[in-house]
């Protein structure tokens, strides 16, 4: 299925049924009345973010959304039938944007949320509404109200607990595949990913969830490569793995320029807590390892991890440095506590 994360949508809600101007005539009945019914309602437009979507791509194919207006209402004080609704079925982690791009009108990151976005038309009131004791013959019925006319924007935000950065080829895809069940493109190309990739990685019985996103560049935030289309992505994660290629011969330049690349994004995701890791440490000997390491530190100003995803050196102890950046609330499933206790031996 190919990853969309932005869509443009048009909605429409129904406007609602016009009122009834209509007589009561039956035999032997010499003062019927007015019984002129009431317009049924238009129907409304929601979203929801339901479970098992990750993407936008339905939104690809259909982008125009409108709902049924109310049927007007009958003789007989007959109310017209209220138009059927309609549901926009969203992945969980959509933001729903108006038409600017910028104004937020719900952000939904739980199963099951639901917001309306267009409102349906009331129904205009029959002839029977408006009589009274100085007008017994009310010819008037009010008009159903409009319908709303929108267009907003989808805008998918994967939900993960850690993200992952660096330039094309610092082994990101090779860590996701190493230590979760996602086989994300691997290749010796740069921009071999091309849509953000999800995993699931345990670590001491506990699981979390780390998005891959393709490789920034210098100039992303400008356009560049595939810019930053990708960063909104981990906007949500609670730490982000920065990943250094170690066999690079300009790795505290490749660390500056994706430091540089996430501040002109946002100032919310620079300050976001990272976990800096030299990878590819199997391309290196143990002094070219120090050496290296005591470089991208003093750049940095914090502390610097040795992995290699290929041999999954260091991965281990990277995992659990992830976990401790992650709150306990975030964290997927904890399989030690449904171990239970050590079983008794058994005895005759």
């Amino acid at each position: 299925m190919k990853f969309l994360d932005l869509a443009k949508v048009y909605l429409r809600s129904g406007g609602g049924g016009s009122g009834c101007v209509s007589f009561r005539r039956e035999k032997y009945i010499e003062y019927g009345g007015p019984d002129g019914g009431d317009g049924g309602s238009g129907g409304s437009v929601y979203a929801e973010a339901v479970d098992g979507l990750n993407t936008l791509i339905d939104f690809r194919y259909q982008q125009h959304f409108f709902a049924k207006s109310g049927i007007p209402g009958m003789g007989q004080q007959r109310t017209g039938k209220t138009g059927d609704d309609i549901v926009l079925r969203v992945p969980v982690g959509t933001e729903i944007l108006d038409e600017d791009q910028e104004t937020v009108v719900a952000d939904l990151t739980e199963i099951g949320q639901r917001v309306l976005l267009a409102k349906g038309g009331n129904g205009g009131w029959g002839n029977l509404h408006f009589k009274s004791a100085t007008n017994q013959a009310p010819r008037r019925a009010n008009p159903g109200q409009p319908g709303i006319e929108r267009t907003i924007w989808l805008r998918l935000k994967l939900i993960a607990d850690v993200g992952l950065l660096g330039l094309p080829n610092a082994g990101k895809s090779t860590f996701l595949a190493a230590t979760s069940n996602a086989r994300p493109k691997i290749a010796d190309y740069p921009f071999t990913t091309l849509h953000p990739n999800l995993g699931v990685v345990g670590v001491d019985g506990v699981e979390f969830v780390v998005a891959d996103i393709p490789g920034l560049i210098e100039g992303a935030s400008e356009g560049r490569g595939l810019g930053d289309l990708f960063l909104g992505h981990v906007e949500r994660c609670a730490v982000l793995l920065h990943l250094v290629d170690g066999s690079s011969g300009t790795l505290l330049d490749d660390y500056k320029t994706i430091v540089q690349e996430i501040g002109n994004y946002a100032e919310i995701l620079a300050e976001k807590p990272r976990v800096i890791v030299l990878n590819k440490i199997d391309t290196l000997d143990e002094e070219e390892r120090t050496f290296l390491k005591e470089e991208l530190e003093a750049v940095a100003g914090a502390p610097v991890m040795l992995m290699s995803g290929i041999s999954h050196e260091g991965t281990t102890e990277v995992l659990r440095a992830l976990r401790a950046e992650i709150d306990d609330g975030r964290l997927r499933q904890r399989i030690a506590d449904n171990v239970g206790e050590e079983e008794e031996p058994w005895q005759p």
